[in-house]
Parts: C-alpha cells; sequence; structure tokens
C-alpha cells in the first residue's frame, strides 16, 4: 500500500531554510544566503521582503536578521509545557544551590528540547544551548520523560529514531534501556551516567503539568567525580524533586 505523503511547499521549505540560516549566522545579506542555500538572489530577496514586512526579520543596511518577534513565539511556546517566569526562576535557584549546571527541556517528537538553562557557580562549562534538541535515551531529562509514557510509546520512538550512540556508555540495547527506565520509575529519578556527554554525570525527573500536551523535564549535570551516587541520593534527589513539584504547582494555578 502507498504511503499518505503529505503535500509539502518548496516556498515554505525555502522560507525555512532562510530563517535557520539567519538563526545560525545573525545579520546576513541577500548574496550570502543566495549562496549558501543554492536559492537565485531575487527569490531570497522575495522572501526577505515578505518576513520583513510580517514583522519577523528586519533589515539593517544591507543585511537582514530575525526580528525580537521570536521572543513573544519562544515565550509563547513555552507557556504550553509550563509557566515560564516559573521556570526560569525555580532553574536559577536550583542552580545556585547546587552549583551545578541545570537544565529544563520539553518532549518533542523523538527528541527533549532544552528550554531553560542555568549555571551554578561550580558549574562546568557546556555547550547546550536554548533550543537543542537531544536525543532521549541517552540524556536524564529525555530518560525521564521516557519512564513516564506508555510502552508502546516508547518502542514507537525507537523505532523511528533508533538509539545512536553518543558516548561509550550510551544504553544502545533495546532490552537494556526498558530495565533502565524500569530502575527509573522505581527509584523516582533517571541517570546519565556519562552517556551524551563523556565525564558528565546527570540525575533528571520528569514534570508533569495537567492540561498540557507536552512532558518537560529537570536535570542537574556535573562533573562525574562531583555528581556521586552518595551525593545523588542525600542530596541531589530530593533538590530536584522539590523544584519539579514547585513547576508542577505554579504552572498549574498560572
Amino acid at each position: 500500500m502507498a504511503r499518505n505523503i503529505p503535500r509539502q511547499v518548496d516556498s515554505a521549505r525555502k522560507t525555512c531554510r532562510i530563517i535557520n540560516m539567519l538563526q545560525e549566522q545573525g545579520c546576513v545579506g541577500v548574496t550570502e544566503l543566495a549562496n549558501e542555500l543554492n536559492i537565485s538572489k531575487s527569490t531570497v530577496h522575495g522572501h526577505l521582503a515578505t518576513l520583513t514586512d510580517e514583522g519577523l526579520v528586519v533589515k539593517e543596511n544591507h543585511t537582514y536578521r530575525l526580528s525580537l518577534q521570536f521572543l513573544r513565539i519562544a515565550e509563547s511556546v513555552k507557556s504550553g509545557v509550563a509557566d515560564p517566569d516559573t521556570v526560569r526562576e525555580q532553574v536559577r535557584e536550583l542552580a545556585d544551590e547546587t552549583g551545578e549546571v541545570v537544565h529544563f527541556g520539553a518532549k518533542e517528537g523523538g527528541h527533549v528540547v532544552y528550554c531553560e538553562k542555568d549555571r551554578g557557580d561550580s558549574a562546568v562549562q557546556t555547550v547546550s544551548k536554548i533550543g537543542e534538541r537531544m536525543p532521549l535515551h541517552s540524556t536524564s531529562l529525555g530518560k525521564g520523560i521516557l519512564a513516564e509514557l506508555p510502552r508502546n510509546e516508547v518502542d514507537q520512538i525507537i523505532q523511528e529514531h533508533g538509539l545512536p550512540e553518543r558516548t561509550p556508555n550510551t544504553i544502545t540495547d533495546v532490552e537494556d534501556l526498558n530495565h533502565e527506565l524500569d530502575k527509573t520509575s522505581s527509584r523516582g529519578y533517571s541517570i546519565d551516567d556519562e552517556e551524551n556527554i563523556p565525564g558528565v554525570r546527570c540525575i533528571g525527573v520528569a514534570v508533569n503539568v495537567p492540561g498540557t500536551e507536552t512532558m518537560g523535564a529537570l536535570s542537574i549535570s556535573g562533573p562525574s567525580r562531583r555528581m556521586t551516587d552518595e551525593r545523588i541520593t542525600n542530596d541531589l534527589q530530593e533538590q530536584i524533586a522539590q523544584t519539579a513539584n514547585v513547576i508542577e504547582v505554579n504552572s498549574l494555578y498560572s
């Protein structure tokens, strides 16, 4: 049976490519956009003129950049997961308390997307960025989310996205991942044991906000030598659980 593939619009794809390049490069001229994207200058100019007229792009001299309207769009998207102000405040407080890197992320398709990030005084530098998509199976954020999902949905995600190896510690076997998700459910938190970034260990918990369709999660990340089992069990487990609860309650009544 032939697959029913929705019709795609080439002009919309070109607009998305232009927006993505503006996001990556900042201020860019028509010629550079045309050369990088292999699109005619007249076509690029037409798309930019439309985006500028809609307020999504700003022209500065002979270059173009994304407008600040994307901030409003981003905050609106975040509010569909949890109250953005509460998340921002709680992530900052948890980073201050633990001294480590704290992330809040949300499930989108077969990935987890970073929505908020803050660094404590002792935190190591990480390359993670807000808006970046990461695998579910190799991150504590993602495993916390997967443990909350029905197993048939987990199986579907694995079938579609696989279990790619990020480090030698990444779980790449379905049976092993299911066992790990069982452990996550029973103890109430997930662990990324250098499975996403070598030398970095993380604890994560899911954040469930009734009335929203998107599943969120919190994580604390730090050097493996600091993120010991003892510290996770005695300190971080309770701290991250309390923060998740504050986000859930405040988002519910915001």
